[in-house]
Parts: structure tokens; sequence; C-alpha cells
């Protein structure tokens, strides 16, 4: 009686953990999702304050740092800190160490941070114009991304969920 209970027991807590494991891919696309839009309204913003408002990039980044909040925001804000440091380092060498430096719980893939890194590389130095189309160039990248995470956010959620729960049935089975 003890040893049937037992081995119950061990069923359903693999076939709950590899359950919960499953729910948890897919609130993480959904997660992906929403920082990309989050990101994708602080970089309007951003460009409202260099291009409209002719902000210098400490003050662009410090104003859109704290309207957004967040991860994101906390990013902007650290870049405009270091700024009004003055250590003479280049803008491109301190945007990618802050983007280096942000935590896990911003949901953003090697590749969302690579195209952030790049969008860096331009601004800061060059004239104005120059400066705008870089912006909407890197909105043209995150619009696609965006697209691609809502026309597969159904598909992938589904799957994660029913992977999770058929491999705990599978593990299960398979270890009884």
């Amino acid at each position: 009686m003890g040893r049937t209970f037992f081995k119950l027991l061990g069923a359903a807590l693999v076939i709950i953990s590899s359950s919960g494991l499953g729910f948890y891919m897919a609130a993480q696309w959904g997660e992906h999702l929403r920082t990309l839009e989050k990101l994708k309204k602080m970089i309007f913003l951003l460009k409202g304050e260099i291009v409209y408002a002719n902000s210098p990039l400490t003050e662009a980044f410090e104003r859109t740092g704290k309207k957004a909040g967040g991860g994101i925001g906390d990013l902007f804000l650290a870049v405009s800190d270091r700024l009004m440091e003055q250590h003479a380092e280049p803008f491109f060498t301190v945007w990618q160490e802050e983007i280096d430096k942000l935590p896990k719980e911003v949901c953003l893939s090697k590749e969302d941070k690579q195209n952030l890194k790049g969008l860096g590389e331009h601004l800061g130095y060059l004239d104005m114009d120059m400066q705008e189309r870089n912006i909407l160039l890197y909105l043209e990248q995150l619009d696609l991304a965006i697209n691609y995470l809502r026309k597969h956010k159904q598909e992938k959620s589904r799957l994660y969920t029913t992977l999770g729960i058929m491999g705990g049935l599978f593990l299960t089975i398979v270890m009884y």
C-alpha cells in the first residue's frame, strides 16, 4: 500500500512539474511579445526626443526612461546616468555595456539584444536625419519581430502546454 501511494505521488508530481514547465514556456512567449511592444513605444519616445525636441542624448534617454519605467526604462536611465558622468567613453560602448547588464527578467532574446546594440551604433554622432533613419530602421526590425511573435503566439502556447502535459504523462508511463 505504501509503495503504490509513493509511486502515484511521484507520477502526479512529474505530470504537474512538466505541465508547469509547459505553461511557463508559453508565458515566456507572451512576455517576450510584451517586452518588444514596450521597447517599440520607448524607441518612438526616444525618436521624438531626439528629432522633434532636439534633446541631447543624455536628456533624451533620461526622459524616455522616466516615462517608461520597468526593466527597459532602467536601461535608458542607466545609459543617461553614465553619459552624465562624463568619463569620455563613447556612447556606443556605454550602450553595449548597459544592454549586457540587463537582468534576466527583461525578456529579450540574443537576437533582440544584438539588434538593440546595433541601434546605438549610429546614435549621437550622425546628423539628425541619419539618426532618425537609423531609429526608423530599428523600428522596422522590431515590427518584424513583433509580428512574428503575434502570428505564432497561439500556436506556440498550445504547443508548449501540450508538450509539457504529454511529456509528463510519457515520463510517468515510462517510469511506472
